[in-house]
């Protein structure tokens, strides 16, 4: 790493583990879904609108101490770009949520919840990862296996969309079903764009 003259503001390390533990909360409600019947979903989705207001007030203190900063720990851009994404991530995840709730879908197709374990897997790389942007050691594993994770969600997303169209599902259901399922999938992208934002960082400071 690049040895420094000049101090730089820490608390961005803080609000970014705070936000990234945030969307593991996400994550869990999106698993606790999974297994829950009509009646439960209704709470679930108000679980998670609150765990992504709280996430919305997570990036607004980035973008406020981003704003009223004279030294950052690494460039503005990428402070923005980091904190964006993970956003991204914790909006898409309410919307699908709320997309279950707000269709009554009685049941979600199979392959759904292997979207979500790999959200799941994805949230965890990317909580445990933050706290090291302190010292940008032992990221290299992070950005590969989340990547690795993208790709195998484009795969899981391309299966269930030719599960969609067999013609076993009404065509008001498919368009349900799609939208839930494309939504799952933004996400995944979401995480990937966490880890090459990491990644263009971490080249930047070594």
């Amino acid at each position: 790493m690049r040895f420094r003259l000049t101090p730089r503001e820490t608390s961005f390390y803080d609000m970014f583990a705070a936000s990234a533990d945030n969307i593991v909360t996400g994550s869990k409600l999106l698993m606790e879904l999974l297994g829950a019947d009509a009646s439960a979903r209704a709470e679930i989705a108000e679980r998670m609108r609150a765990a992504e207001h709280a996430g919305d007030d997570a990036t607004h203190a980035i973008f406020h101490q981003l704003n009223s900063s004279f030294i950052t720990p690494f460039d503005r851009e990428d402070i923005y770009n980091l904190a964006s994404s993970l956003d991204d991530i914790m909006d898409f995840m309410e919307e699908a949520v709320d997309l279950v709730v707000l269709y009554n879908v009685e049941e979600l197709p199979k392959g759904v919840e292997q979207q979500i374990e790999v959200l799941a897997r994805a949230a965890e790389l990317t909580a445990e990862a933050m706290p090291n942007l302190r010292t940008m050691d032992n990221l290299t594993e992070y950005w590969i296996e989340v990547n690795r994770l993208e790709n195998q969600a484009d795969q899981m997303h391309r299966k269930l969309l030719a599960h969609l169209f067999n013609g076993k599902y009404e065509a008001i259901e498919v368009l349900k079903l799609k939208q839930i399922v494309d939504v799952l999938e933004e996400a995944a992208d979401a995480f990937e764009h966490v880890a090459n934002t990491v990644e263009t960082i971490a080249v930047k400071e070594s």
